[in-house]
């Protein structure tokens, strides 16, 4: 699959957003069942996910593939890569490249339990061990 570097600079829309996250959890998907995910009080018509469907196919986020009379969906772009790209986007231009700003402002705004805790504890011991 194509790193996001590659497939696009931008950052997702956000009905695109909630489009791609159902086809992360699916797999690949026609644009029926990709309305089927939504939740029943979100109201998009078939040709507006289809729309925007062939949208993200221009821009090299999903491939198509023809079955039938209608199209299959398949993501290119992987979760994980829109993840980083986001997350550095936000550190980048929301916290002047300063990651732990970020990270002090996620801890002060949810609920952190103790398990929470030990597994970033772990994950700066691993950090830490990297370098």
């Amino acid at each position: 699959m194509k790193k996001i570097k590659e497939v696009n600079n931008k950052l997702l829309t956000e009905v695109e957003l909630e489009l791609m996250n159902i086809l992360w959890s699916l797999g690949e998907a026609s644009v029926a069942e990709v309305i089927e995910q939504l939740p029943k009080n979100r109201d998009l018509a078939y040709t507006s996910v289809s729309t925007i469907l062939r949208i993200l196919e221009q821009k090299d986020i999903l491939k198509v593939r023809k079955e039938g009379r209608g199209h299959i969906y398949i993501p290119v772009l992987l979760k994980s890569d829109y993840e980083a790209k986001t997350v550095k986007h936000i550190v980048d231009k929301v916290f002047n490249g300063t990651p732990i700003a970020l990270v002090k402002q996620l801890f002060s705004q949810v609920d952190v339990n103790e398990d929470d805790i030990d597994q970033l504890k772990k994950l700066v011991k691993q950090l830490g061990a990297k370098k």
